[in-house]
């Protein structure tokens, strides 16, 4: 009986180290494999890419008073036209070139309702799809929010749910087009109107811009907003093409 069951447990050793064998370089073929959370990298047309800088404004100085509505002798990019909206005599360029403590801005306090800042590219639309973002250096006091609006190349105005509030200085942020949530905007009365959009088209956009929802205050600390740099990251589309 004791030389049975050696030889059954020799058998069954055999038995195992040939079931590991064979065991063995399939679990290392398994292995290889991407298991469930493993992060596997996309194909090169898959993956989206950072689009360049499209525009970039810091304005310059004008002739005059410290303080006064802004013009297009304000815009440093040549390539680029200033629209205004709204209340255009309200919205007036403040501070002072080359002090980082008093920058120059756009400045909404005297506009009487609400006040809307876009600028057009003369040789392009631009594409706000993938990854594109807005950069903006903002100071906003009260209860005044800044938000993103874009005039498309059809000619429809949309104002974004992305709002920069109050702060206490002068402040650089960004945000990713993608995370914006869009309203229709009726530009001749700068207010939002209707229901939310559902991926609204934005690979060609005519004029990328920032609006005021609401009158300025005046001097003081009422409610006013700011802006003196404005950046806008996306793909060139030349006007020309067909």
């Amino acid at each position: 009986m004791r030389r049975w069951n050696r030889t059954a447990s020799v058998v069954s050793c055999l038995v195992s180290l040939g079931v590991a064998s064979t065991s063995f370089p399939q679990q290392a073929h398994v292995q290889e494999q991407p298991g469930p959370g493993k992060l596997v990298e996309a194909p090169a047309h898959f993956r989206d890419v950072h689009p360049p800088l499209f525009f970039h404004e810091e304005w310059k100085a004008a002739p005059g008073a410290k303080e006064a509505p802004i013009t297009q002798d304000a815009v440093g990019n040549p390539d680029l036209e200033l629209k205004l909206y709204g209340d255009p005599k309200g919205i007036l360029l403040s501070g002072s070139a080359g002090k980082p403590d008093d920058p120059l801005r756009v400045w909404t306090g005297t506009c009487e309702g609400p006040c809307a800042v876009a600028f057009r590219d003369k040789n392009n639309y631009v594409d706000l799809t993938g990854l594109a973002k807005i950069r903006w250096s903002t100071r906003v006091s009260g209860f005044h929010k800044l938000r993103p609006i874009v005039k498309l190349a059809a000619g429809n105005w949309l104002v974004g749910d992305h709002a920069d509030g109050e702060i206490s200085d002068d402040h650089v942020t960004e945000f990713s087009i993608s995370d914006v949530r869009w309203l229709r905007l009726d530009i001749d009365k700068v207010v939002a109107k209707g229901s939310w959009l559902v991926n609204p088209d934005l690979s060609k956009v005519d004029e990328v811009g920032f609006v005021d929802l609401m009158p300025g205050s005046g001097h003081g600390q009422g409610g006013y907003s700011t802006v003196s740099q404005f950046a806008v990251y996306g793909k060139a589309i030349s006007r020309e093409a067909r």
